[in-house]
């Protein structure tokens, strides 16, 4: 495997007030990927892009861009990441053009800005090998969401590294190669999106009753099931990893019961189940 294009270690910050907004985080995003990184609001994903991007100060810790301390060779760093913030700060009496010029003048690559959005133009006006995109779609219609995201298959199919994060998590399990959750200040999982899902997602198992039910039977209690849509469906949740799902025994079970049932399906928990399982568990520590 190459060098990673970004390597951080033990990033921390830490303000006066006593908040610490990271903890000690360690990541590596590969040459060429899309890396997604999840979490709640004030979990820490925007202090992490601010401080890589060098707009915050860290406590403690190393980022090296490309193999380059990210502050004492600053220069380097700046020219390889570009950055779409939350909030856009462009001067409100600038023009685009003009907004984009002064950007491509500080690093002397001239191209038509007229051909970028106005939310992307100025991050992408050096042309960075690395992309930081904040929220990129909060709060924008369907049609710019639609046409950001082939934006950024475009990027990548160009080489360009790109970092998002997103509220939208249906897109970070469409877009992303790999996901990293980070939940009050610590990154508690950083893998290939499918590993993920496969390691932590849950299957569930759905039973369309012949006949609704008011309550599950005390004889199947030990799968600790769950009835949904008025009685007429059952619901078993299991670990499909596991050696003993339980499925068979649960079936012959209902069997033996004589419980009819017109269809049976099964589910896998979506990224955003995972999610908010992982975030749940954290903050239950």
């Amino acid at each position: 495997m190459s060098d990673p294009i970004l390597s951080i270690r033990g990033l921390r910050k830490a303000y006066a007030s006593g908040t610490e907004a990271l903890k000690s985080v360690d990541l590596d995003i590969r040459r060429g990927e899309i890396f997604a990184l999840l979490g709640p609001n004030g979990a820490g994903k925007t202090t992490m892009i601010n401080i890589v991007c060098g707009i915050v100060t860290p406590s403690g810790g190393q980022v090296l861009v490309d193999g380059k301390d990210h502050l004492t060779d600053y220069r380097h760093a700046r020219s390889r990441i570009g950055l779409v913030p939350q909030e856009l700060t462009t001067d409100a009496f600038e023009s685009v053009l003009s907004t984009v010029s002064f950007s491509r003048g500080l690093f002397g690559k001239p191209r038509d800005p007229a051909k970028r959005r106005v939310m992307i133009a100025k991050a992408l006006s050096h042309e960075p090998d690395i992309l930081f995109l904040d929220e990129p779609t909060a709060g924008v219609d369907v049609e710019l969401r639609r046409d950001m995201w082939e934006m950024v298959r475009k990027l990548q199919s160009d080489g360009t590294t790109i970092i998002l994060t997103t509220h939208y998590i249906e897109e970070a399990e469409e877009m992303a190669d790999r996901v990293g959750v980070i939940s009050k200040g610590e990154l508690v999982a950083a893998e290939e999106k499918h590993a993920l899902m496969r390691k932590l997602g849950r299957k569930t198992l759905k039973l369309t009753l012949a006949d609704p039910m008011t309550e599950v039977p005390a004889d199947l209690g030990e799968w600790n099931l769950a009835l949904e849509d008025d009685g007429h469906v059952l619901c078993y949740q299991f670990d499909a990893n596991a050696e003993k799902t339980g499925v068979p025994s649960l079936l012959r079970k209902v069997s033996d019961l004589g419980i009819g049932f017109k269809d049976l399906s099964t589910e896998q928990s979506s990224l955003e189940d995972i999610f908010v399982g992982l975030v749940h568990e954290e903050r239950g520590k």
